[in-house]
């Protein structure tokens, strides 16, 4: 799409929000209740670390104690944009507005956890290895400097993870680690918080009590600016949206409770997606191995210390099964799978028996995980390839360590057709550490599917995905999932997620388990 269409498709939006309510001039909107004003980004154009530019026609500015919401597809530009109101401050190109000396500005994303332990260089078996820990910090050795007890407890109760703070930072789940980073970055009171995507990985319960605390923050004077893929996501108590496409920022919404469904509505035009099922490669459950037990846990346990992970857990799941594993945040479900996919030591302390053979009766890791296509929130923080896309997409047809192997040219022709299936085939040369959050999780998507294993275990798929390629994925999901040889097992926070050939629920509470 050419520059001139691009913008052309961006008024063509505009035109759609117009009939339900007003854009105000950004002039107009600046003068509202006469709020002070932190920062006002004016260049036509904002440029950031790896050549990306964004074209910023309407000039947008950001006020104090305002909730902010930055909406668009995957790939967008807003974690882009996200990176330049907090980092891009500096750059010749960028003529923004503002007292950055004394602006403070804090930004929170799910990697971040890198920077809190200083081990970016981890793999994602290590959180799992006891052994190999000993020098990660807990929540304690974080916090205990920065935050009163008082304040500590109440936030904790805010975000109901009263319990993590003796666990290491690499043994959070996905949500509680979600919610330690808001609490550690909230500490410092910053003038500007910006959240990329905070609701992934968030149960139910977590996502309100995060939404009472954001609204006690932007109380207290905090603006937030949240990036968000998913209109449905808004939140009502959201001042001002910013519609982005194709690496161009939106003129300002401002937004009340008159018009708020009326914002949510229109924002859905931003998202597109025009993919044909019948494009996926042929896909076929391989025959190479016969078993009728995919695995089964036997009264199986898993703690570090004394923090009790898993207690007694029974669960058999036979050949062709679709079974959906539900629980809270922190009750332990990627950790059982670890145990499934070979991942956790703790399995060979446990009666665990994977494809008819009971674990530690002389089988290599390798050999189970070679019929195991496995995709996690976890995998996707600790995946450090920094290869190209294609090449990275090419590494599913082996294991992690396929990742250190260069593709054959049959295997790069496989890959491009998955790329081209999920649309990401113009990312091939990329690399993965350029892309997007939901650019990658659509990388790592077709580098699952591409094993096409007899044992499918998609934890939180859609997690970061737009909606209209939640849409997507979910329908490939569905597709795959109707063959009878494929035993699948799914997991997530939003049961309208969950394909309807999963007839199987596995529930699990901290310490508690159940069937149905």
């Amino acid at each position: 799409m050419s520059q001139l269409q691009e913008h052309s498709f961006i008024a063509r939006i505009f035109a759609i929000l117009q009939q339900y309510f007003v854009i105000l001039p950004q002039n107009f909107i600046d003068m509202q209740e006469n709020p002070r004003i932190l920062l006002r980004a004016v260049s036509p154009t904002l440029k950031y670390m790896g050549g990306i530019t964004l074209q910023n026609p309407y000039s947008f500015s950001i006020a104090a104690g305002k909730m902010y919401t930055i909406i668009g597809e995957n790939g967008c530009g807003k974690t882009t944009l996200g990176n330049i109101i907090a980092n891009g401050w500096n750059f010749t190109t960028n003529v923004i507005e503002g007292d950055k000396k004394n602006l403070a500005i804090e930004s929170v994303e799910f990697s971040d956890i890198h920077a809190l332990t200083g081990f970016s260089g981890a793999y994602y078996q290590q959180r799992f290895e006891s052994m190999m820990n000993d020098d990660i910090p807990s929540v304690r050795d974080l916090i205990a400097e920065k935050i009163a007890p008082e304040v500590w407890q109440q936030m904790t109760e805010h975000l109901n993870v009263t319990d993590i703070l003796d666990k290491r930072i690499n043994y959070l789940s996905s949500g509680e680690l979600r919610k330690f980073l808001l609490i550690n970055i909230l500490t410092s009171r910053p003038d500007i918080l910006i959240i990329d995507n905070p609701y992934i990985g968030l149960d139910a319960d977590s996502r309100i009590l995060f939404d009472a605390l954001l609204r006690d923050v932007i109380a207290d004077g905090t603006s937030i600016i949240m990036l968000l893929c998913n209109p449905n996501e808004i939140p009502e108590f959201t001042d001002f949206v910013i519609p982005m496409q194709h690496l161009s920022i939106g003129e300002t919404v401002a937004v009340n409770s008159q018009n708020f469904s009326q914002v949510v509505q229109s924002t859905m035009q931003l998202f597109s997606c025009h993919r044909s099922i019948n494009a996926l490669p042929e896909w076929q459950v391989p025959c190479e191995i016969s078993f009728d037990r995919a695995f089964e846990l036997d009264h199986c346990n898993v703690m570090y210390g004394n923090n009790v992970i898993l207690r007694d857990v029974v669960w058999t799941v036979r050949r062709g099964e679709k079974w959906a594993l539900l629980g809270e945040n922190g009750s332990g479900k990627s950790t059982l799978l670890s145990l499934v996919c070979c991942d956790n030591p703790q399995g060979y302390c446990n009666d665990i028996t994977i494809f008819d053979h009971r674990r530690g009766t002389g089988e290599s890791i390798w050999d189970i995980k070679r019929h195991i296509s496995y995709i996690s929130p976890e995998m996707h923080l600790y995946f450090n390839g920094n290869k190209q896309v294609i090449e990275v997409v090419a590494s599913g047809l082996h294991d992690m360590k396929g990742l250190y192997l260069r593709a054959s040219a049959a295997q790069r022709d496989m890959a491009m057709q998955w790329m081209e299936a999920f649309g990401i085939d113009h990312l091939a040369n990329r690399r993965f550490s350029t892309l997007s959050s939901g650019e990658q999780r659509l990388v790592l998507l077709a580098r699952t599917l591409i094993r096409q294993s007899p044992l499918l275990i998609l934890d939180e798929p859609l997690h970061g995905l737009d909606m209209a390629q939640k849409h997507w994925v979910k329908s490939v999901i569905e597709h795959i999932s109707a063959s009878p040889q494929l035993t699948l097992i799914y997991v997530t926070h939003y049961t309208h997620e969950i394909p309807q050939s999963v007839d199987r629920t596995f529930t699990l509470t901290k310490f508690r388990n159940s069937k149905r």
